[in-house]
């Protein structure tokens, strides 16, 4: 009954612009903390950025300033808008939701902590 599914993912130049979207149904979605992950290839899935019920956001350092999460409640939609895009941020995106939010990337950035996950999309951006 609980899906995500995200879209938005697609192929782009440096410095250029991607807006991913996650829909999710069977749930509420206002009642979960949201979660945009990424992985590449060879490497750790990795926490990229977070959005609690009241709108706080958390970051990665290695996408602060570049890019800005969103949550549109009323139609269970998370939103990343990824702006001058980089090469390193090639990776499958994954949005998850968790019954609870954390202060601190060590534990906001857990996979274990989230109870679903969508396919992923995948963002590629050359150089």
């Amino acid at each position: 009954q609980v899906q995500l599914v995200e879209s938005g993912g697609g192929s782009v130049q440096a410095e250029g612009s991607l807006r991913l979207s996650c829909a999710a149904s069977g749930f509420t979605y206002s009642s979960y903390c949201l979660t945009w992950f990424r992985q590449a290839p060879g490497k750790e899935r990795e926490g990229v950025a977070v959005i609690d019920g009241d709108g706080t956001t958390a970051y990665a350092n290695s996408v602060k300033g570049r890019f800005t999460i969103s949550r549109d409640n009323a139609k269970n939609t998370l939103y990343l808008q990824m702006n001058n895009l980089k090469p390193k941020d090639t990776a499958m995106y994954y949005c998850a939701a968790a019954h609870s939010c954390y202060t601190y990337y060590s534990d906001w950035s857990n996979v274990a902590e989230y109870s679903y996950w969508g396919q992923g999309t995948q963002v590629t951006v050359s150089s």
